[in-house]
């Protein structure tokens, strides 16, 4: 499976930074309550100095909302709903562990963050481009869209939607639950300090969820594009460095494979989590494809 931008969307959007992680084994009983509270009180720390629609990292959503024609106080950023949320009830919804932890990071940060149920997302691709109109997208609630043509949306090979607005809702297809074990964490940013804050926060994701969800630590080394992972491997993001699976590309060059001009892509291990910064040199993140229904552990 991979997971990219679409060319016309880094064009029209030359500020952005993305990354995505990818990690499996996440249920719903971990206890994420100290985590939440401290990246929580973070984000009301900063709000004590002004409310969140003068950060820069919400402002630059703002105008990149404004630019494809949405109207910037009606269609918010996820990082800009969340943060005006809890500076007007004073707390975040708790929905899911992996979910609560996933808002609370990307409140401190100020930084839309996605998570997904990688197992609900058709392969061989998940892109986020621009809509043609037959897309379906499905509402929590149940109900059927269909995001207007040229709209920005995640779109994976069926035609399904699982983001409408780019990063102003989630679909209901793909939402984190109780029967989720592995999952898919996009990071994107639009502000001029992007490039160094989004490695930042998908390493403290990274070791957040392993914290929360201990693996195996055996650390999984750069994979060259077009190559396979050799079997099954589980970092550990509880050791000082970079990130559990040493698979993260920085904004410049790729590491994974550097020294190739092939090496576009940044390859999840097995099993994760796994992280990398996507840029216009290396676009695209592979993860394992979706796990049949029937072959799913419970979770």
């Amino acid at each position: 499976m991979r997971f990219r931008h679409a060319d016309a969307v880094r064009r029209d959007h030359p500020g952005l930074t993305a990354g995505a992680l990818y990690a499996t084994g996440v249920d719903a009983t971990a206890d994420v309550g100290p985590s939440v509270a401290e990246y929580t009180s973070r984000a009301l720390d900063r709000l004590a100095g002004g409310t969140e629609s003068g950060f820069p990292e919400v402002l630059a959503w703002r105008r990149a909302f404004a630019r494809m024609g949405l109207r910037p106080t009606q269609y918010r950023c996820a990082s800009e709903s969340l943060l005006r949320r809890l500076r007007k009830e004073g707390s975040l919804p708790r929905i899911h562990p992996v979910v609560d932890l996933c808002n609370a990071v990307s409140a401190a940060y100020a930084i839309p963050v996605a998570a997904l149920d990688a197992d609900r997302i058709a392969g061989p691709l998940l892109e986020v481009r621009h809509a043609r109109g037959d897309e379906r997208y499905t509402t929590f609630g149940g109900g059927i869209e269909h995001p207007a043509p040229g709209e920005v949306i995640f779109a994976d090979s069926a035609g399904r939607s699982h983001a409408r607005r780019w990063t102003n809702r989630q679909s209901g297809h793909s939402a984190v639950g109780e029967h989720t074990g592995r999952i898919l964490v996009v990071v994107e940013a639009l502000h001029d300090g992007g490039a160094e804050a989004v490695p930042e926060l998908l390493k403290t994701l990274a070791q957040e969820l392993a914290a929360h969800w201990p693996t195996d630590p055996t650390p999984a080394g750069p994979t060259p594009a077009g190559s396979t992972p050799t079997g099954p491997t589980r970092a550990d993001a509880t050791t000082a460095g970079p990130t559990r699976a040493d698979v993260t590309t920085t904004a410049g060059p790729t590491r994974a494979d550097a020294t190739t001009a092939a090496a576009t892509t940044a390859r999840a291990p097995a099993a994760g989590p796994a992280m990398a910064v996507l840029t216009a040199t290396a676009p695209e993140f592979l993860f394992p494809d979706p796990v049949p229904a029937g072959e799913r552990q419970p979770g």
